[in-house]
């Protein structure tokens, strides 16, 4: 797995703008929970399919950064959660143990 580290608001730009071309993956880790990082080390061990980028967010650290993805592609905040972003716009997100890499890859049409 290739993470991009998500650190701050003025990112979610790019991620736009890269999801016009392609679909992105927002991964949205707390690193206090067994939960998440359960879902970590799953799509870390999954074959990551190309034309699919994928966005690494430390909520701990970047708390606004999440309020921020919330807020914007208007998808209530959960820990562990995973989004995937189309031409700047949510068409799937998944939390807990519902992230997985083949459902992540069926939605981003890949």
């Amino acid at each position: 797995m290739n993470w991009k580290t998500l650190a701050s608001e003025e990112q979610l730009s790019e991620v736009n703008a890269v999801s016009a071309h392609q679909p992105v993956a927002i991964f949205k880790h707390s690193t206090r929970c067994s939960i998440s990082s359960m879902a970590k080390a799953r799509l870390e061990r999954a074959a990551v399919p190309e034309g699919l980028t994928f966005y690494y967010l430390d909520l701990i650290s970047h708390r606004p950064v999440s309020n921020k993805i919330a807020e914007l592609y208007q998808v209530p905040h959960e820990s562990p959660q995973i989004l995937v972003i189309r031409n700047g716009a949510c068409i799937y997100n998944e939390s807990h143990s519902g992230i997985l890499m083949d459902e992540i890859v069926a939605q981003a049409g890949l």
